[in-house]
């Protein structure tokens, strides 16, 4: 009687045929969690930077604005909604939402993210500022709402960060059912 050692070609393919149909599952699990993770990183940063404007309002009694930037260079303002080049933390001593390079002080800057991720503020408000109070202000709705999306823009990793009127700052998901646009 002849011992067989060894695969089968036929077994060896089947084999082979399994290991592909779960990596192809566990990639795109993969990338789901990885994006997911990076989008919710990346808005925290912003809650972040938004939480310390309004605490280093009331702190120094004055205003202190968030806006985005408008180069690398993180300098001055952009006078656009879109956040993508990063954004920018100033005492701002008029609380107009511009840089006054005479008067106004950066406090804190955050680099451009991900170039795969869309930033952009729902409407076409272009900084948050915060008074002595903790309130905040875009100079045009009750809400300052800032989306985060990947790139193609994909409805379940979504993030939005409202400001409220009052200085409220909240992260929604997208989808939820809350007073801003999400």
């Amino acid at each position: 009687m002849h011992k067989s050692q060894g695969f089968t070609l036929w077994e060896l393919i089947i084999v082979i045929l399994i290991v592909s149909i779960l990596a192809s599952i566990g990639t795109s699990s993969f990338k789901y969690v990885t994006t997911s993770n990076r989008i919710s990183s990346e808005i925290n940063g912003l809650l972040g930077d938004m939480q310390f404007a309004r605490s280093q309002a009331a702190k120094t009694g004055s205003y202190v604005s968030v806006c985005p930037a408008a180069n690398a260079s993180l300098n001055s303002c952009a006078n656009t909604s879109t956040w993508t080049k990063g954004w920018i933390v100033f005492l701002d001593l008029n609380g107009n939402g511009v840089i006054n390079n005479a008067t106004d002080r950066v406090i804190r800057t955050q680099a451009s993210i991900a170039p795969d991720t869309l930033v952009s503020s729902v409407g076409t408000f272009k900084f948050v500022t915060f008074n002595r109070e903790g309130y905040g202000s875009n100079g045009q709705t009750a809400w300052a709402t800032i989306n985060l999306n990947s790139s193609p823009a994909n409805a379940q990793w979504r993030r939005c960060l409202a400001v409220s009127a009052v200085g409220a700052i909240v992260i929604e998901k997208s989808g939820a059912s809350t007073p801003t646009t999400c």
